[in-house]
């Protein structure tokens, strides 16, 4: 009886946070649908914009009714407008891969994401790139490697764009991770969908043409916007409550299931080197937690 009762607080963590992990899988999923659907009608430029600008609504919105909006400065505006900038790339290579490209190698490619925080971060934050990191990094290069079978006669150049993503959203998270030292999250997310906003309209009207999505798209794009917002609400809820060893393997759950939603609704096939690629390098990202982890107890 008293085994039991020492146990239950051990299992609440994680059952939180699968929860939590639930609502992320969930809205990373629904965006990708949602971003698929609306390629047909608007260019990335264009879904950016728009996401953008319903994000900016969203934001002042929550952070009026929180009482947050006082937290949103001006202080960094480089790193703000340096982590946008590979933001808003990663974000239209993402979108555009998601429409030419299987949706499972597209997210098995995403997973790489980690990865290159670490590469990253040694060169632009000093980081030290240790052992167990260099072996992370070329373990999950091996899985790049499996998904992407480059093939000089068949390779298909088309998957850069998802490995293009992947580098984008690891130096969004690089500086972010340089921001949250001084801003909140409002002010981050603030300058997000703000900066986002205007580099949207930029590149969408260099072509003198802005397309107005239809009543049909609207809430398509209103889906794009909020999932992407509750998505990372979920993912950082869910490290708050349980460590990255235990978070990451749910995460883990985007690729199957968004495997059966291609089979099923776009006819994709189930691909195995893509699903081993993505064990690959999701073991990669896994032994790197693993061993951070161990090294932070150890001091």
């Amino acid at each position: 009886m008293s085994t039991q009762t020492q146990a239950t607080p051990d299992l609440n963590p994680v059952f939180k946070a699968a929860l939590w992990m639930t609502g992320a899988i969930t809205s990373f999923t629904s965006m990708a649908v949602a971003g698929r659907a609306v390629s047909f009608e608007l260019d990335t430029f264009e879904i950016m914009l728009y996401r953008s600008i319903a994000g900016i609504v969203i934001v002042l919105l929550i952070s009026t009714m929180a009482g947050t909006r006082h937290q949103i400065t001006t202080r960094s505006m480089h790193l703000h407008l340096v982590r946008n900038i590979s933001h808003f790339a990663g974000q239209n290579l993402w979108f555009y891969a998601i429409a030419i490209l299987p949706l499972a190698q597209v997210f098995a490619l995403e997973f790489t994401s980690p990865l290159w925080v670490v590469l990253l971060s040694a060169l632009l934050l000093g980081e030290k790139l240790t052992k167990p990191r260099c072996i992370a990094a070329l373990i999950g290069f091996v899985g790049i490697l499996i998904v992407a079978r480059p093939n000089p006669d068949s390779f298909d150049i088309r998957l850069l764009l998802a490995t293009g993503a992947a580098i984008g959203f690891a130096g969004s998270a690089v500086f972010t991770k340089l921001l949250t030292r001084t801003e909140t999250i409002t002010c981050i997310l603030f300058w997000l969908v703000l900066m986002q906003a205007v580099f949207g309209l930029i590149c969408a009207g260099l072509d003198g043409d802005i397309a107005v999505p239809s009543a049909a798209t609207w809430p398509w794009i209103a889906l794009i916007s909020c999932a992407g917002l509750v998505a990372h609400f979920c993912l950082t809820s869910a490290l708050r409550i349980a460590p990255a060893s235990v978070v990451m393997p749910f995460d883990f759950l985007r690729l199957p299931l968004i495997a059966i939603i291609g089979m099923l609704f776009y006819s994709e096939p189930l691909d195995i080197f893509v699903i081993l690629g993505a064990v690959v390098i999701f073991g990669a990202n896994y032994y790197n937690i693993l061993r951070e982890t161990r090294s932070v107890a150890a001091k």
